[in-house]
């Protein structure tokens, strides 16, 4: 397919200063549309029952500027499950109600080779390794405020209304199926347990970990939660400041080492860009100070990211010059 319209966007606006107009960029996203809508490859995840009834066919891109322009191709409206998509931002309101310190004792932010549900803790420290696994996740989660288990999901939904920019829900039969399921969870919790890191309270801190991620968004709110990362916290469409700019760094700092579970060193090296995937078939990827990037299909591969996702996020970064460290190229 031709992308000669891409490659003139990267080589002629160099790779720092590149800031895309409306149908140069458009252009691109349905360029990249086409090129992988017919691509194959990759299952649905199926140990969730409910997600094994999604659509292979469902693909989209998005992105939003840190101006609030939006642009979208293909099932961009389609409502999924956020699943661990939600990790990022409740990490972020973990940060908001405790600070740094705090949860960093609970929860490392080391990038690890095992599976993302690996039943493992960092030997030395007892703590799960990042809060992008399973078991750093329902860490994070164990550690959000709240005087029971209705204000602690009512702060959780509100803090992603802030990203979104309108109302979301639970989709409660993916809840209940991921309640049903989700022993593997059962266990990291229990062996958190055991060293400290979390509370008694197991089964109200596994409900909200099942709960975030049940959350209902589509390809759009990826882009806009992107694009509020994007633009240190700020909602682009409202305004509102969705997390403290000063928790942003560390939510990016994460998901560049840790958020494309063991696909994470090789995404670094050929993207080289903060983001995070879902096993619902969702990526978000953050460009500093400039856009977010939502991308949904749900085929995966084998480390569980969707396999059109990462097919686009590989063409976007190099057609448009939005490695971190292109700068290399051009200086010396």
């Amino acid at each position: 397919m031709d992308m000669t319209t891409g490659e003139n966007l990267a080589s002629e606006s160099g790779t720092r200063s590149f800031r895309p107009q409306p149908h140069s960029l458009d252009s691109v996203l349905h360029q990249l549309h086409s090129k992988y809508q017919f691509l194959q490859s990759g299952n649905l995840a199926t140990y969730i029952p409910e997600l094994a009834k999604m659509d292979p066919n469902w693909f989209s891109i998005c992105v939003m500027t840190t101006d609030g322009k939006l642009f979208e191709v293909g099932d961009s409206r389609q409502l999924f499950t956020i699943q661990s998509i939600s990790k990022v931002f409740v990490h972020g309101l973990a940060l908001e109600d405790h600070g740094r310190d705090r949860v960093l004792s609970k929860v490392g932010v080391e990038p690890t080779g095992d599976a993302f549900n690996a039943i493992i803790l960092d030997e030395q420290s007892k703590r799960p390794y990042n809060p992008m696994v399973n078991a750093g996740a329902i860490a994070t989660t164990s550690l959000i405020k709240g005087k029971g288990a209705t204000e602690r999901l009512n702060r959780l939904l509100e803090m992603f209304e802030r990203y979104i920019g309108h109302e979301t829900f639970i989709d409660m039969p993916t809840f209940m199926s991921e309640r049903t399921t989700g022993h593997r969870n059962r266990a990291m919790a229990h062996l958190m347990l055991n060293f400290g890191m979390i509370d008694e309270k197991i089964d109200e801190a596994l409900d909200l970990y099942f709960q975030q991620c049940s959350l209902m968004v589509n390809c759009c709110d990826l882009a806009t939660m992107a694009a509020t990362l994007a633009n240190r916290g700020q909602n682009p469409l409202t305004g509102t400041q969705a997390v403290p700019a000063c928790y942003v760094r560390d939510m990016l700092s994460v998901m560049y080492a840790c958020g494309m579970y063991n696909y994470s060193g090789e995404w670094a090296y050929r993207v080289g860009l903060p983001a995070k995937s879902g096993v619902s078939g969702g990526v978000i990827v953050v460009v500093p100070g400039r856009m977010g990037i939502g991308i949904f299909s749900p085929p995966l591969d084998e480390r569980s990211n969707s396999v059109r996702g990462v097919k686009v996020c590989e063409d976007l970064s190099q057609l448009l010059g939005l490695h971190l460290f292109n700068c290399a190229e051009t200086e010396g």
